[in-house]
């Protein structure tokens, strides 16, 4: 069996991937217990795309979420079978499909938005206020580095 190069970390708590992805599941366990298992926070995100953009394709969708193209069109799919979107051929390109919020949909994004900021504040609560504004910071980097690569 090879063994791992040198830089690689002793120990689970000492690897970026594996911090990173308890923290994801730690903020998808929090935000479904604040929204009431009603949504994830891709279906979240998926809806944010949509109100900052009526009418807008699911390709646009990708742009804003970062969602990949196949998981995008099954979460939109999802969305409307659920009552939260609608979404119609454009007039402009027969192809492509315009994605609103429905009322229903406008009703849960606000709960959304709630749950998210109550998501937030419990998971910022566990690092020392002095430093998160650097945690939000390198977040950010590491978020803006990747979407400067899709260019």
């Amino acid at each position: 069996m090879a063994q791992a190069p040198s830089t690689a970390p002793s120990s689970p708590l000492q690897s970026v991937l594996h911090l990173l992805h308890r923290a994801g599941q730690r903020a998808d366990g929090l935000f479904a217990h604040h929204i009431g298992g009603e949504l994830t926070p891709r279906q979240f995100a998926v809806l944010q795309a949509v109100a900052e953009a009526d009418g807008v394709s699911q390709t646009g969708i990708m742009a804003a979420t970062g969602i990949d193209r196949s998981s995008t069109a099954a979460l939109v799919r999802r969305l409307i079978s659920d009552g939260l979107l609608r979404r119609r051929r454009t007039k402009r390109d027969a192809r492509l499909y315009a994605v609103r919020l429905t009322e229903e949909g406008r009703h849960i994004l606000s709960r959304g938005g709630s749950a998210t900021r109550a998501t937030d504040e419990e998971l910022l609560s566990s690092v020392p206020p002095a430093q998160r504004a650097a945690f939000l910071n390198a977040l950010a980097i590491m978020v803006q580095s990747d979407e400067r690569k899709k260019l």
